[in-house]
């Protein structure tokens, strides 16, 4: 015991003894003694009431704590998946990669080496492997296509591939389809989602042969604003003429605007009566805003490429288009740093004009 303890002892001993014998009703020794065990129960009570106050107040703040977990306040971050592998031989490269998706079923509608243009525009990269691709299997975007068209957002699927100066393992980082669930909109029940998460769990196993999940450590950050932009326009009954001229026009502004477009699928050339009259997603990507966000979050590649849809369903005149807000990346990635948010926000904004002069409403 310390010396502090020991002296508030004896003065707790002494003051319960001096109280006991004041109390006029003891008046012999033994009664003096009893009157002290009866005070000596009564603080042992009063003091075990307030521990267990104490730690009831405790529990409660754990409780507190777990509640703003799960809504949200301080989540586990469970948004981004990556699985890794010791390659110190080399011999997982892009193309192994690849191949483990197509084995597992999956069409790669892009695989980009991005060192090369880092090296071209910045003379600069932090990687020595560094790729962005797009992957989708058609049988589970028939799935959700016909009663969910904003599956668009995740049809491809971006993930990025790297190894960092100096390392030895390769990673792969996507999104989960939990996240992708809650963007699109799309029930997270829906079986076509499981179906999903076990053709990306064989694909890395195929493509990281011996890999492992990695916890992902960023923490998730509260952002205010949309998860899609979204926009409208119109078209008549002559609208295969009208969509040519559109994607002219698009296709020229984007380029015109430095986004480079790795990838375009049409669905409705691969699907049969899924009620479109066209379906069809552009990837984006802008190499400065890659470049930025990449040197310190190398799991960017789960949101970009950027899918950008536009669809028009048969017999109905409306166009739509949409793509998922930049708020995403910041969300998820847990990304605070100016550069990254404002580079970003930037390529948004550009997004967001392109739309409204194409569409004239937002």
């Amino acid at each position: 015991m310390t010396l502090s303890k020991t002296i508030y002892a004896v003065l707790l001993s002494s003051a319960l003894i001096f109280t006991a014998c004041n109390d006029k009703s003891a008046t012999t020794a033994n009664e003096v003694a009893s009157k002290t065990t009866e005070i000596v129960k009564d603080v042992v009570k009063t003091a075990t009431e307030k521990v267990a106050k104490t730690a009831e107040v405790a529990v409660a703040e754990v409780v507190e704590t777990v509640k703003k977990e799960v809504e949200g306040d301080v989540v586990a971050n469970d948004e981004i998946l990556i699985f890794q592998v010791d390659n110190s031989d080399g011999k997982i490269t892009l193309d192994t990669i690849q191949k483990g998706f197509e084995d597992a079923g999956f069409y790669m509608a892009a695989i980009n080496d991005m060192n090369n243009p880092y090296m071209r525009d910045f003379n600069d990269t932090s990687y020595e492997v560094y790729a962005l691709a797009d992957f989708y299997n058609k049988d589970i975007v028939e799935e959700f296509i016909k009663e969910y068209p904003t599956i668009g957002l995740f049809a491809p699927i971006p993930m990025s591939i790297y190894t960092k100066k100096g390392d030895k393992t390769i990673s792969i980082s996507t999104l989960s389809t939990k996240k992708m669930a809650e963007i699109t909109g799309i029930p997270a029940d829906h079986k076509a989602w499981k179906k999903l998460d076990d053709m990306i769990e064989k694909a890395l196993k195929l493509a990281l042969p011996n890999g492992k999940v990695i916890p992902y450590t960023n923490k998730t950050i509260k952002v205010d604003g949309p998860l899609v932009v979204e926009a409208t326009s119109t078209m008549t009954d002559e609208w295969e003429d009208e969509l040519e001229d559109f994607q002219l026009k698009f296709e020229s502004l984007m380029t015109v605007s430095k986004f480079a477009m790795p990838a375009f699928n049409e669905f409705t050339d691969e699907m049969e009566d899924i009620g479109y009259d066209f379906y069809s997603v552009y990837s984006i990507c802008k190499i400065p805003v890659a470049y930025t966000v990449s040197k310190n979050y190398p799991e960017m590649g789960a949101y970009g490429p950027c899918s950008l849809y536009i669809y028009k369903k048969e017999g109905d005149d409306t166009v739509h288009y949409g793509i998922h807000h930049v708020n995403n990346w910041i969300h998820s990635m847990g990304i605070t740093e100016k550069e990254s948010i404002d580079i970003l926000q930037e390529a948004m904004d550009k997004v967001e004009e392109l739309l409204a002069g194409i569409t004239k409403s937002k």
